[in-house]
């Protein structure tokens, strides 16, 4: 509960003064200032593990500092939890936007705003008025009676934060907003941002996509390992300098090296054809070639992805390793082939997460290091140890589980696990999903490695600076179909853009 009532003041809205947070012997914030005007869009930057997501726990009273001042509305807390901080008028929209999928679009908005009032009952007509109020707030037209689970990710974005306003939010945090986003729904959702900021709404934004928060928000604040390294406002911030300040380092925008004159024929695709998801879908891979996959959501690209690792299986179409072909729909072919799958969605797909690192990396070599029938633990853990060292994870205990690592040492720990098959063909569903700057640029240099190895890499990604920077050439999806191909260095983000788009 607030300790000084007499300490209300118009402006800012937030303010954090040297906060600290301790997690036993484990410094997450180190003295840290930050403040939040209404109506202003904040940027808060930071590598995985900088103490971002402790700072919005401790704004939304999930987490107590152990030290410092929080003030919120112009009254100092000693203590929050969330019913206070929520009451306050914080709300965080986090990344899975916590929402019920069998309730309906005005159920979801007026949960809250229904507890926060203490009604007894509930009213489909007044859930349908709250719900029906707000969307039109925000300028949006999506059905009140459709239930959450039919939407598309970008309209149950939307629901969270008609949600948030129903309930009177004056903060607003945004958890990486627009992973899962087409360009065309992010630039709908940075305008909704604006209108928020209109009509005096803050908003704190988390994304690892640079350029959009530079677009969206006044003032920047940088963490680094627990420590605010750099803040002011956005106008003095480029993506070079809010990269150089997150991780210490220049990391420079490579283009993809220059593919080898003389290459043999690895991968032939044709007339792949799956029903309701992709048709006529042919290409070709050479040797250490990185080919780009780009697609806006639906257009595709993830099914196919799937389908060349055998995981869905094509209707009709031929794939050739080597010009040996592959049978489809069976993973154990394309993995006997030599091709390696990397999900997307990593923590439901693509690894163990309550297993450990090694174990993680180890699962698919047992039968490399058995002997009479028994299994040598220290070759095995041995060599699983030299990738995790070689792709340089970061962790304290190669035994501890993988769900305790960053996302983009998850990521490398996917990567370890099939480089220790020696595979000659990558498939990299989102190589770089959820994972920060530094992490994204270490991943980059590591497939232009393995480019450089001869093995071959297809890329499937929106990301488009991804695309253009680890790619020697671009297949574009559209509706199940290949439309265009495009070499490397003809093109600019603006016009592989508009190419996706249009």
């Amino acid at each position: 509960m607030p300790d000084d009532a007499t300490e209300r003041t118009s402006s800012p809205f937030v303010r954090l003064h040297n906060v600290i947070k301790h997690y036993g012997g484990v410094v997450a914030l180190d003295g840290v200032d930050v403040t939040i005007q209404p109506g202003e869009a904040v940027c808060l930057a930071g590598e995985n593990g900088s103490g971002k997501s402790t700072l919005i726990k401790i704004l939304a009273g999930v987490e107590q500092a152990t030290g410092g001042e929080v003030h919120i509305g112009g009254v100092r807390h000693t203590t929050l939890d969330p019913r206070v901080s929520a009451a306050a008028g914080v709300m965080v929209i986090y990344q899975d936007f916590s929402l019920f999928p069998n309730l309906s679009v005005a159920e979801n908005i007026a949960f809250s705003r229904e507890l926060t009032d203490g009604e007894k009952f509930a009213s489909q007509r007044r859930n349908k008025q709250l719900a029906r109020k707000v969307l039109e707030r925000i300028g949006v037209d999506i059905s009140v009676s459709e239930r959450v689970e039919n939407l598309s990710v970008a309209h149950k974005q939307l629901v969270a934060i008609c949600r948030a306003l129903a309930s009177n939010a004056r903060l607003i945090i945004m958890d990486e907003p627009t992973t899962a986003l087409t360009e065309r729904e992010v630039r709908s959702l940075l305008g909704i941002i604006r209108k928020l900021k209109d009509d005096g709404i803050a908003v704190l934004f988390v994304s690892h996509k640079l350029a959009e928060v530079l677009e969206v928000c006044e003032t920047v604040f940088v963490l680094r390992n627990g420590k605010l390294v750099a803040d002011g406002p956005a106008s003095e911030f480029d993506a070079a300098s809010l990269t150089r300040h997150m991780t210490g380092r220049d990391v420079p925008d490579s283009p993809p090296s220059t593919a080898q004159a003389v290459q043999n024929l690895l991968l032939e695709v044709s007339e792949l054809h799956k029903q309701g998801a992709f048709e006529n879908v042919s290409f070709s891979l050479r040797e250490g070639e990185v080919l780009g996959i780009s697609g806006l959501l639906g257009s595709g690209r993830t099914s196919l992805a799937k389908a060349l690792f055998g995981l869905v299986k094509a209707d009709s179409g031929t794939m050739k390793m080597e010009d040996n072909s592959i049978a489809l729909g069976d993973p154990l072919a394309a993995t006997q082939a030599g091709i390696g799958y990397v999900p997307e969605d990593r923590l439901t797909e693509g690894l163990f997460l309550t297993q450990s690192i090694v174990r993680n990396v180890s699962v698919g070599r047992l039968d490399s290091h058995t002997s009479k029938g028994f299994l040598n633990l220290q070759s095995l853990t041995g060599e699983a140890a030299d990738w995790l060292k070689r792709l340089t994870v970061k962790a304290p205990d190669i035994h501890a589980d993988v769900k305790s690592l960053s996302g983009g040492n998850q990521q490398r720990v996917a990567l370890a696990r099939w480089m220790a098959r020696a595979p000659k063909l990558l498939i990299l569903n989102g190589p770089s999903v959820g994972v920060d700057v530094g992490s994204k640029a270490d991943i980059h240099d590591i497939i232009r490695e393995l480019s450089q190895q001869g093995i071959g890499i297809i890329v499937i990604s929106d990301d488009l600076p991804e695309i253009l920077s680890v790619c020697h050439r671009i297949l574009i999806m559209k509706n199940g179909q290949l439309t265009d191909e495009i070499a490397s260095g003809t093109i600019d983000e603006t016009e592989l853009t508009h190419r996706l788009a249009s």
